[in-house]
């Protein structure tokens, strides 16, 4: 069976990325420590990234949190979506758009609340691809297998017919785990080889 289809993850792949440091960045600002940090702050990030929260219930837990006022916890958001979009990693991302139509393509992202409408606007990845799955919006994130397979399903095409690039491994053993073939992304060069040699 052939491949009809390639799925690529978005942050560290198709946005490049670093380390998430604005919470302790502003912490440093406001001469707080982790030990200042209300626990309502501490619970919406992994919320968040299954879209059981609202962007409102994200702000005003940063609010409360770090005992700021609506301005600071604007700035704080503010930072934190600059770090979560990165930059464009305009190689790759222009490798996937000359896939289409010859394969089915889309995205899998481990996501937060609000990214599908700041990505969408900075890097317009729904005219990119046929499909993306963010797991804010399903409520469910890799490695779980299922959520992989839905993205097959949405795509109409059968997991073994599957290429999919994340740069974390236990993403990547989980999209094997259901019969994806997975890359690890390391860097540009090795991935588009390893994809050139797949889809041949």
């Amino acid at each position: 069976m052939g491949v009809r289809a390639v799925v690529f993850d978005i942050g560290g792949v198709l946005e490049v990325t670093s380390e998430m440091t604005f919470l302790g960045d502003w912490l440093g600002r406001l001469g707080l420590t982790l030990d200042d940090v209300g626990p309502e702050l501490v619970e919406i990030w992994p919320l968040g990234e299954l879209g059981v929260v609202t962007e409102s219930q994200v702000r005003e837990a940063i609010r409360t949190g770090l005992s700021v006022d609506q301005q600071i916890a604007d700035a704080v958001i503010a930072d934190m979506w600059g770090q979560y979009l990165g930059v464009a990693n305009t190689e790759l991302i222009d490798y996937l758009a000359r896939l289409r139509p010859r394969f089915r393509t889309g995205l899998l992202s481990n996501s937060f609340v609000g990214a599908r409408q700041r990505e969408s606007a900075a890097y317009g990845f729904e005219d990119l691809v046929d499909d993306i799955v963010y797991s804010h919006e399903v409520g469910i994130a890799k490695p779980d297998p299922e959520i992989y397979l839905l993205a097959c399903r949405r795509l109409g095409i059968d997991p073994h017919e599957t290429v999919f690039v994340d740069d974390s491994e236990i993403a990547v053993t989980g999209a094997k785990s259901v019969g994806i073939t997975a890359i690890l992304h390391e860097s540009n060069t090795r991935t588009i080889s390893t994809l050139d040699t797949l889809l041949t």
